[in-house]
């Protein structure tokens, strides 16, 4: 008895006996090696279509699925989750508030503008603007906000981004 097919990879294949006599065994040689040739196929579809994939560096720096660093963008969302957001934009590392006035003074507010400049996470690829107003007479009138403001929250974003990074090393 002669078996012919092919594996799924289109290779062709015969399996059988010819020596009159060995029924049974030839027929488990034959399934044996029929199994062994479905599997060759199996695992060599199992590799089609797959290219060598670089080997990932756990807790990159360089983390840009979704477009800029992500340890950046989730370190700037975290500390501005008590602000209202106008903008957020992943693609283009702009996130934008909405003026927010402390409950314990009610006379000042401000707005921030988080902007992530690169794929890295490094201290220059953040930039932070901050506008502040006073209300004067039942207007909004714009104040000056102090660099070590703008400074101190830059530091904020990016002691949490690098605990992030950390942290994802686990």
């Amino acid at each position: 008895m002669q078996m012919t097919g092919s594996s799924e990879n289109g290779t062709s294949f015969t399996l059988g006996h010819s020596a009159p006599g060995l029924g049974g065994l030839g027929r488990l040689a034959g399934r044996s090696l029929l199994v062994a040739a479905a599997l060759a196929g199996a695992l060599t579809l199992g590799a089609c279509g797959r290219k060598d994939r670089p080997k990932a560096d756990v807790a990159a720096a360089r983390v840009t699925t979704i477009g800029v660093n992500s340890y950046l963008w989730r370190a700037s969302l975290e500390a501005l989750s008590f602000m209202p957001l106008v903008q957020t934009d992943s693609a283009g590392g702009v996130i934008v508030t909405d003026w927010y006035a402390n409950p314990d003074n009610p006379n000042e507010r401000m707005k921030i503008s988080v902007t992530i400049l690169d794929e890295d996470l490094r201290a220059d690829a953040l930039r932070v603007a901050a506008s502040r107003q006073v209300l004067q007479g039942g207007t909004w009138v714009p104040a000056p906000v102090t660099a070590a403001t703008v400074q101190k929250l830059e530091d904020i974003i990016l002691t949490k981004a690098r605990d992030l990074r950390r942290s994802s090393v686990g």
